[in-house]
């Protein structure tokens, strides 16, 4: 005999539909694109406090910049690259509905001559417009993503930014600041370096450079050395050599009060292999502070595993291999030329300059401490 089935037990089940999420409304959104020479990088953000909340994210190494070195211009198949990196970020731009964005294009379309060809054709292509900024904006705007980093104690601050093809720093003098207003008077440089804050107390930029030596650019001008140890100190060297014109002396400062903050790639990777992380961890990284002699033991540990070992190694991943050594023979020659023993490590840039910056001038973020 057959077994009985049980009641209702052919019955097909009801379809049960998940609710849609909540996406964020799209007035209140805004983006930032940073096309550099070696990655192109966005966010899709709304603001939050005096703060912003990140909704959507892209990063891609592109490479834009490989080849200019030699060539002067942008090679069709890095073009091809970031062409498909952008047409990415394009389809997140449609799906948010954002209409409030900065995209900007730095030192590689600066540099080559034809930059503005391949915007143009960005712009065909895409629908998207970037700007190439100049190195002032690009100094400006590493500045103003760090400011929840500085510390109420900094009375000088120098804020480095070591990208693919150029590296900006920014001395600024917060000593006639009151402590608790010093981050809020660093976002205030989005409006320029040389402002009247009317009856705020103003953040003075002592001096700023932006040195066309980045992780990629500094690589390609001793690619011919072939000893690795060699090679290293070469570039340090010469990047130390390029810093000849940057007005502030070190002599000069006071060890006190002195704070450096280093954005980029470079940075956040030293500070990752020294917490030993096998998988990023921005909230680990962003904000943590590196001794001199922690920093000098990472990079002693990259030298000793050689270009076979670095690249094996997850801690510095594929993407950042082959650019590790140039940007950390700038990093090392950085915290060699000034007082302070002691790095601040930011997982920012760029995107969110240009985000605060966005957010500061449409008033939409809070006044309230950092």
């Amino acid at each position: 005999m057959a077994p009985r089935r049980p009641e209702r037990a052919g019955a097909f089940p009801k379809a049960v539909e998940s609710p849609a999420p909540n996406l964020p409304d799209p007035a209140t959104l805004y983006a930032a694109l940073d096309l550099g020479t070696n990655s192109c990088r966005m966010l899709i953000a709304q603001p939050k406090g005096s703060q912003f909340h990140v909704i959507d994210s892209f990063s891609k190494t592109v490479q834009l910049g490989h080849g200019l070195e030699s060539s002067g211009r942008l090679s069709r198949s890095s073009m091809q690259r970031t062409l498909a990196a952008i047409r990415i970020c394009q389809q997140k731009l449609v799906r948010h509905k954002v209409t409030r964005m900065r995209l900007v294009a730095t030192e590689a379309c600066r540099r080559a001559k034809n930059g503005m060809a391949f915007l143009a054709q960005v712009r065909r292509e895409t629908g998207l417009t970037l700007d190439i900024i100049q190195p002032e904006e690009e100094a400006r705007l590493a500045v103003i993503s760090c400011a929840p980093l500085v510390s109420t104690r900094t009375e000088q601050l120098l804020v480095v930014d070591i990208g693919g093809g150029s590296t900006e720093l920014v001395w600024i003098d917060l000593s006639n600041v009151p402590p608790r207003e010093r981050p809020r008077a660093i976002m205030r440089l989005h409006a320029g370096f040389r402002q009247d804050a009317g009856p705020f107390a103003a953040a003075r930029v002592v001096d700023w450079i932006s040195v066309p030596l980045g992780v990629a650019t500094l690589r390609d001008q001793f690619v011919d050395v072939e000893d690795d140890a060699a090679r290293f100190a070469l570039m340090s060297w010469f990047f130390e050599e390029n810093l000849s014109a940057f007005a502030p002396s070190a002599a000069a400062q006071r060890r006190e009060g002195f704070q450096i903050v280093g954005t980029s790639g470079t940075v956040t990777t030293v500070a990752a292999s020294h917490l030993g992380l096998k998988r990023y961890d921005r909230t680990k990284v962003d904000g943590l502070r590196m001794t001199s002699d922690q920093i000098d033991a990472v990079i002693r540990d990259y030298l000793a595993l050689g270009p076979e070992g670095r690249r094996n190694d997850p801690r510095i991943g594929r993407d950042r291999q082959a650019l590790i050594m140039s940007g950390a023979a700038i990093l090392q020659a950085l915290m060699r030329l000034w007082p302070t023993d002691r790095l601040s490590v930011a997982d920012r840039g760029l995107r969110e300059g240009l985000l605060y910056a966005q957010m500061s001038a449409d008033g939409v973020l809070e006044d309230v401490p950092y």
